[in-house]
């Protein structure tokens, strides 16, 4: 069994949009922060120009100062692999444009669930970000736009559950998202809303009790989806976030983005169940990279995985051992990567 390892406390930010407000930008201000050279790192200037560096302060303080290979630094870090043409990552590798993208600001790709983009933006520039290409300047989704939104969803009375995504929707203010739920849980036929995030992680002062009620209205069930992949992002705050939440009555659920370097070991994958539980969050996926372009040094491959997953499942009992699955444009769900 691998030992957990012992959980850091961040400075906690006095405000989350104070948080938002000091975000992390340029190399230089990064590396200095963990004692590294910007030179020894390899950062690359046209990467973070395609996708600019953006990092919250709070989850710099779970880096390891003087490590240029910590496994949350390797997350943000703009690299020139990125600017490399690998074939087979595409610009929109899930097929969430053209026919899964109806109107503006829904994408619809399964039965019976929707997925509603609040918001193009976030607090953290994963370099794996399967949407880092996506056109969200085409799906501007703002209360002037909410209307037809709705309207898209009431019409269709096979929708039985709204998820919330982005960006990263909890970028939207309490008072946003209590116009929207509230509007979501007028529609009948709507039973259960669901919201994908990771806020809660790198910035959890988040998890305000406004931003609770928001998300249980009466009549809908809730369930937050929160985004993890190591162990050492789970400090003392994000555990007392992930507290709130089930303290809510909302169920709480972990996707992890399996990583080349980061998590691709038994060890680290492990330690993270096991730490997400202790914490109150159910592993619920592990997902093989979705092949963006820009993100193929990421990429496990499938055997490898397949691999990985039988070796986690004789450690951890099978309420701790998430579901190995990757993403494929045009398949009617999540497809299961059997081992």
């Amino acid at each position: 069994m691998a030992a957990l390892i012992p959980l850091t406390t961040a400075q906690p930010a006095a405000d989350w949009r104070a948080a938002l407000r000091d975000l992390v930008t340029s190399p230089e201000a990064l590396c200095a922060l963990l004692e590294l050279s910007p030179d020894a790192l390899g950062w690359s200037a046209a990467a973070m120009q395609q996708f600019p560096l953006r990092v919250p302060r709070g989850f710099v303080a779970r880096m390891r100062a003087g490590d240029p290979r910590d496994p949350l630094l390797l997350q943000v870090l703009a690299g020139a692999q990125e600017m490399q043409q690998v074939a087979g990552f595409t610009a929109d590798p899930n097929g969430e444009t053209g026919r899964a993208n109806p109107h503006p600001g829904i994408i619809h790709k399964y039965r019976g669930r929707v997925l509603l983009i609040v918001t193009g933006s976030c607090a953290i520039h994963c370099r794996y970000c399967f949407r880092r290409h996506f056109p969200y300047a085409d799906n501007q989704n703002g209360r002037n736009d909410w209307p037809e939104a709705l309207a898209y969803i009431a019409a269709d009375d096979s929708i039985s559950e709204v998820i919330l995504s982005g960006g990263d929707p909890l970028m939207a203010s309490d008072q946003q998202l209590t116009e929207l739920v509230q509007q979501v849980a007028g529609i009948p036929h709507v039973q259960r809303l669901r919201v994908h995030t990771r806020l809660p992680v790198v910035i959890p002062e988040r998890v305000t009790d406004d931003l609770l009620r928001a998300l249980t209205p009466p009549r809908l069930q809730s369930t937050l989806v929160v985004h993890t992949n190591h162990a050492h992002e789970i400090d003392t705050g994000v555990a007392a976030a992930f507290r709130k939440v089930r303290g809510a009555d909302i169920t709480l659920l972990n996707q992890t983005v399996l990583l080349a370097g980061i998590n691709d070991s038994v060890d680290a994958q492990v330690a993270l169940s096991e730490r997400l539980f202790a914490a109150g969050a159910l592993p619920y996926y592990l997902h093989l990279l979705d092949r963006v372009s820009g993100a193929a040094h990421f990429d496990v491959p499938a055997d490898q995985a397949r691999s990985l997953h039988r070796e986690m499942a004789a450690r951890l009992p099978g309420y701790l051992l998430p579901r190995l699955v990757q993403e494929i444009a045009g398949a009617p769900s999540k497809v299961a990567v059997d081992g």
